[in-house]
């Protein structure tokens, strides 16, 4: 990598470029950097951005993929110019999903950089990176710090130690992954021995168009595909498999095409939801706990994560394969820190997100949906029948809540419950209460939003009922308001 020498600063920082700088505080997630294109993130941003990646990792090669949205690909060259000012080589995937961009860094061990806003509307964009061998960046790891390099080269500072160079700029080529990325999926699980199945496909006018041929072209299936044409206005529905509206166009075509079963991606294709053949969902814990299952007669005995909002048929199913489950925050860096600590074949979310240990720890949901497809093409059985052994418990799926102080109405429900008989509380994510019956709920904060999510699960629906009720009676009490409709 060519020596980073000079600083070389910008000495009359542009309206754009001030403007760009402001925002950047406001942009920084938990996990990412997301934003309104043009109000908070723009191609000076964007290229302050990538100045400060590169300085971050320190590599001699980045990769640098993006999305079908408008502003993606621009947003992506400018970090890449960022980036090569520092004196870094750029590889350009073009257009990607999030996990072919992990697939990049983890096969070519080199960091890299997503350009996506996942699921949000048109308006939105941002940028996923990661570490070489798809390691995860977050607050904690470097976006902050990342972000701070990025607003002191908007705003004309000096950066000590110097960012851009005044030497050679790294070179910036292209590089094609999309061939190899699908044939590494179809190395890890064997699906041309399987039963002939129709699958419906909804991309949601994301990602899944593209890399969903790719991955299952010569395999037995046959594809229904549904919005397949890569469209960052989704034209057609949010790209967003939780909201249970964005389902119905999914559920009525497996229904009317006969298919075995329904696959719904969203807009960067790194989640999977699945329907079965009566149009039905399959909740991403039962998903959790089927691939587990298989997973462990892969490596008997090995290490199963899941995240404290999963059902807790996860934790049992996992234990009756002789597996050992750990129980997680929400979230991908730590689900991806406790796989490394604990060395983990899997790991599952409630939010559609499966990390597997043979893809670098990634998330994935096209591996995910492969092997739902190989359980199910391996035997008879419709796939409802497959996922009832793995659905033991009614559960109210995420509810979301817009509170004015979310710290105190959760002092609140903690109060009111942790004095009951026959009753734990943990702190592990928000607060979960668990009660003597097994029943369970959590409250926890939105890391972007002003929202309490509330998670319950109950023995029975009477339960489920009864608690979830009370429950959001106390975080609605006098000043919040409900945001959406219970997610399956």
């Amino acid at each position: 990598m060519p020596e980073k020498r000079g600083f070389v600063a910008v000495q009359v920082p542009s309206s754009a470029a001030q403007r760009a700088a402001d925002e950047l505080p406001n942009i920084v997630k938990a996990y990412d950097i997301r934003g309104l294109v043009g109000q908070q993130l723009n191609e000076e941003s964007a290229w302050a951005l990538g100045a400060g990646f590169a300085h971050l990792v320190d590599a001699p090669v980045i990769a640098v993929a993006h999305d079908m949205r408008d502003s993606s690909p621009g947003l992506a060259q400018a970090f890449a110019q960022g980036a090569s000012e520092t004196g870094t080589d750029v590889r350009m995937v073009g257009l990607a999903s999030t996990d072919m961009l992990y697939f990049v860094s983890g096969h070519y061990d080199v960091p890299g950089a997503m350009f996506t806003a996942s699921h949000n509307p048109a308006a939105y964009n941002g940028v996923k990176v990661c570490r070489a061998g798809a390691g995860p960046i977050s607050t904690e790891t470097g976006l902050k710090q990342m972000a701070v390099t990025a607003r002191a080269l908007l705003s004309g500072e000096q950066c000590l130690p110097p960012v851009v160079t005044s030497g050679p700029a790294g070179a910036v080529s292209s590089l094609e992954a999309l061939n190899d990325y699908a044939a590494y999926l179809n190395g890890l699980v064997e699906l041309s021995e399987i039963r002939p199945l129709k699958v419906v496909a909804d991309a949601g006018n994301g990602m899944a168009g593209y890399t969903v041929p790719a991955v299952f072209a010569g395999l037995p299936l046959e594809v229904v595909p549904l919005y397949f044409e890569l469209d960052g206005t989704f034209p057609n529905h949010e790209a967003n498999p939780l909201e249970p509206a964005n389902l119905v166009d999914l559920q009525r075509a497996v229904r009317e095409h006969g298919a075995d079963i329904g696959l719904a991606f969203d807009g960067d294709a790194d989640r999977c939801f699945v329907v079965d053949e009566r149009g039905e969902p399959v909740s991403p814990s039962a998903v959790t706990a089927l691939v587990a299952s298989v997973e462990l007669v892969r490596d008997p005995g090995a290490t199963v994560i899941y995240n404290l909002i999963t059902s807790a048929a996860v934790p049992e199913i996992i234990a009756e394969h002789g597996g050992v489950g750990v129980r997680s925050r929400v979230g991908h860096s730590y689900i991806k820190a406790e796989m490394a600590r604990t060395g983990a074949i899997f790991g599952g979310e409630h939010s559609a997100h499966y990390y597997f240990r043979s893809f670098w720890r990634a998330d994935t949901g096209m591996l995910a949906a492969m092997h739902v497809l190989a359980a199910l093409g391996t035997q008879d059985r419709p796939l409802s029948e497959l996922a009832a052994q793995y659905h033991r418990y009614p559960a109210s799926g995420e509810i979301n809540s817009k509170v004015d102080d979310a710290p105190a109405v959760l002092v609140a429900v903690e109060n009111a419950y942790s004095a009951l008989p026959d009753t734990s509380v943990d702190h592990l994510d928000g607060l979960t209460i668990t009660f003597g019956d097994a029943s369970w709920f959590n409250v926890r904060a939105s890391n972007t939003e002003p929202l309490l999510r509330l998670n319950v699960e109950a023995h029975d629906a009477t339960r489920l009922a009864q608690l979830r009720e009370e429950v959001l009676g106390m975080i609605r009490a006098g000043n919040v308001e409900p945001l959406e409709s219970p997610r399956p």
